[in-house]
């Protein structure tokens, strides 16, 4: 896969050139998206339009693409890179400027660049063919706004990287109160006597377009209880079940949390439920 767009142009990836002076470069000035492809098809795709044109609002990046044209972007990316699974990276930074300088530049054109990457094939609700995660533990210790998908993603490389380097598919983060915010690069969910529990959405959370879903499917098609509420780290450690979700790992079970095991060590039942109601319904978003 080697074709990407760059501001209104397709090319090879190779040609692709992105000025120094871009905002995105010297400050991670913009927003991003990854919406995941099966076989052709985009799942998410306008919830993860809308989250973009929110967070560009929200730091004042004058640009906006209605679902159209990324559609055709992404649609065209599809079409021009070979793979069955694949994830389309969108990302818009507020553009070059003439200098560096903390303060938002007037009259700069934003810098569009998108691009498909392979990703694993979609989860199958079936215990004996899904991964089961181990996660790390550690302090949130990200900014306050971590609702806003920016591409200033240095704290969460950093606290994924702190379950990496030891041998952890995944980091668990809770903020100073020992209330569970999120992961690394995940949404974070607990099961306990068959409720989904996951925390609200705030501040110290992105708004994820998997979780979106889930619980929009869980409570239209199942008699599956769903709460969101503040959930302390004691609760997930005594829960039946973990999960994490992404829209490249979908529902991905949690079996080992810090080196010790949730629940009896196996994936749940009401994850295997949730993700086949997941597989079945995740295209009509």
């Amino acid at each position: 896969m080697s074709i990407v767009f760059l501001n209104d142009s397709f090319m090879p990836m190779e040609e692709a050139k992105i000025s120094p002076m871009d905002r995105g470069f010297l400050f991670g000035d913009g927003i991003y998206e990854v919406i995941p492809a099966y076989n052709g098809k985009l799942v998410g795709f306008g919830p993860h339009i809308d989250r973009m044109n929110q967070g560009l609002e929200l730091i004042g990046i004058d640009f906006k693409w209605d679902q159209d044209k990324w559609r055709e972007v992404c649609n065209a990316l599809i079409e021009k890179n070979e793979g069955e699974n694949l994830g389309i990276y969108l990302h818009v930074s507020r553009g070059a400027d003439s200098k560096r300088f903390h303060a938002y530049p007037e009259n700069v054109p934003a810098t569009v660049f998108a691009y498909a990457f392979e990703i694993p094939a979609a989860n199958v609700p079936d215990k004996s063919k899904v991964k089961g995660y181990k996660v790390a533990v550690t302090q949130d210790m990200r900014w306050q706004r971590c609702n806003i998908k920016s591409t200033a993603l240095l704290g969460n490389v950093m606290h994924f990287q702190y379950g990496y380097s030891q041998g952890y598919n995944e980091t668990l983060l809770h903020n100073a109160n020992n209330e569970l915010t999120e992961a690394g690069a995940c949404n974070a969910y607990i099961v306990k006597d068959g409720v989904v529990i996951t925390p609200p959405l705030d501040n110290q959370i992105l708004p994820g377009i998997t979780r979106l879903m889930l619980l929009e499917i869980l409570r239209k098609y199942s008699d599956i209880k769903v709460e969101e509420r503040v959930v302390t780290m004691d609760e997930v450690f005594d829960a039946d079940e973990v999960w994490i979700t992404s829209s490249s790992k979908e529902i991905a079970p949690v079996v080992e949390v810090a080196g010790k095991k949730v629940g009896n060590g196996e994936i749940g039942d009401v994850w295997l439920a949730a993700q086949a109601l997941y597989t079945e319904h995740k295209y009509e978003f």
